[in-house]
């Protein structure tokens, strides 16, 4: 009897977990087909979960409408942190610690950007940061000194053949720069941004603009009119020692068949820290509304795991968040370069607030570069002026 019982038990305890859960996601192609495997994984143990894909730019719109109306999606797979701050405001995600027991295996870095005003709003998934990517043909062993690097850089310099090249007029691709002098967007206090102190007008902000103006007109390394993709056509073709890049064009450097590799951006002179450029991280939420958060979250835990993010990789090419899906995947040089160069960046700011500010900023380091010897502060203090004015 006691056995009939106990068989009754876990086979209510069963149904009692099983739930039918909606996920909407912007996944194509290989990755798409992942989340399906996964889902399918997830409904052995009696759940149905339904996969809708949602247009990228259209999910936080329509779940800041639809989530409060006890409509949409139990699951988000997946936003970035940019959103995170207007998605947390308006009340229409779950904050997620009661559900993570352990975050020693995610990155430090993609666990702070998925924090909003202390609270983890996301389970990251995968992030990017750019770093620099050589030809090792022309640079055998990637400088990790600024004096190394002008020095190869400068050898590799002319008769149709550049050293080191990077659109200098973008913001995000030079923050790492900005970062390395003292420049900040927002002052980070424990994880708390305050949208009322920027710090891309001090002093370090305008040594670091000074620095990228330096990299065109004094070590005369980057011509006008350098574009990513310039930049990546002339390493694609052989004709580029390093240049400045993420993920997304190591598919392009593998097809063209160059043996590369990837390091951090050295100190640049002068700088009081490391380079740190900006990180870009995904992760899966939860509707705050949803009436299914336990399974929601088993699953997005599901999906964020390991084993999970490695073979994520491998359908996709994403970077990992998870240190031990990184170790998995060592041998990968795209997983292990930009890993690092994740785990040494800085979050891009998860405040709405932010949207305010890469107008006026990207403006201002794209003069700060068009002619020798700019009013650096001048330039800077009518950015962040305008920021401050943006910001409602």
């Amino acid at each position: 009897m006691k056995k009939a019982l106990t068989i009754l038990s876990l086979a209510l305890l069963g149904q009692a977990s099983a739930a039918n859960i909606t996920v909407w996601t912007h996944f194509g192609g290989a990755e798409l087909t992942w989340l399906k495997e996964q889902a399918a994984a997830f409904d052995k143990q009696g759940n149905k979960t339904t996969i809708v894909s949602v247009p990228f730019d259209q999910i936080p719109d329509k779940l800041i409408q639809s989530a409060p109306k006890g409509q949409g999606p139990d699951v988000v797979v997946t936003l970035p942190q940019d959103r995170l701050g207007q998605l947390a405001s308006a009340g229409v995600i779950e904050p997620m610690d009661k559900y993570i027991t352990s975050k020693t295996d995610l990155d430090k870095t993609a666990l702070s950007a998925m924090t909003y005003q202390g609270k983890l709003f996301a389970i990251p998934m995968f992030a990017e940061a750019v770093a620099l990517v050589y030809n090792k043909k022309l640079v055998p062993n990637a400088p990790t000194t600024w004096a190394e690097f002008l020095k190869v850089a400068q050898a590799n310099t002319g008769n149709g053949k550049f050293g080191y090249l990077a659109d200098l007029s973008n913001a995000y691709m030079n923050y790492g720069i900005v970062s390395a002098y003292g420049g900040y967007v927002f002052k980070n206090t424990n994880g708390t941004l305050n949208t009322k102190d920027i710090g891309l007008a001090n002093a370090g902000a305008d040594k670091a603009s000074a620095f990228l103006n330096d990299l065109r007109y004094k070590y005369n390394l980057v011509p006008e009119g350098v574009s990513g993709d310039v930049a990546k056509g002339a390493f694609t073709d052989g004709r580029l020692a390093m240049f400045l890049t993420g993920p997304w064009d190591m598919g392009d450097i593998k097809k063209a068949g160059i043996d590369y590799g990837i390091a951090a951006f050295p100190t640049p002179p002068g700088a009081s820290g490391k380079w740190s450029p900006f990180v870009g991280v995904q992760g899966t939420m939860i509707n705050a509304y949803s009436k299914n958060k336990v399974a929601a979250a088993q699953f997005a835990k599901q999906i964020s795991s390991s084993d999970a993010q490695t073979s994520f990789n491998k359908a996709g090419g994403r970077i990992p968040v998870s240190l031990s899906a990184r170790t998995k995947l060592k041998s990968d040089p795209v997983v292990a370069g930009f890993g690092k160069s994740i785990s040494a960046g800085t979050p891009m700011p998860n405040v709405p607030a932010m949207g305010a500010v890469w107008g006026p900023w990207s403006n201002a380091i794209a003069q700060s570069v068009q002619k020798a010897n700019q009013n650096y502060s001048q330039i800077l203090d009518k950015a962040v002026q305008e920021i401050n004015s943006n910001i409602k």
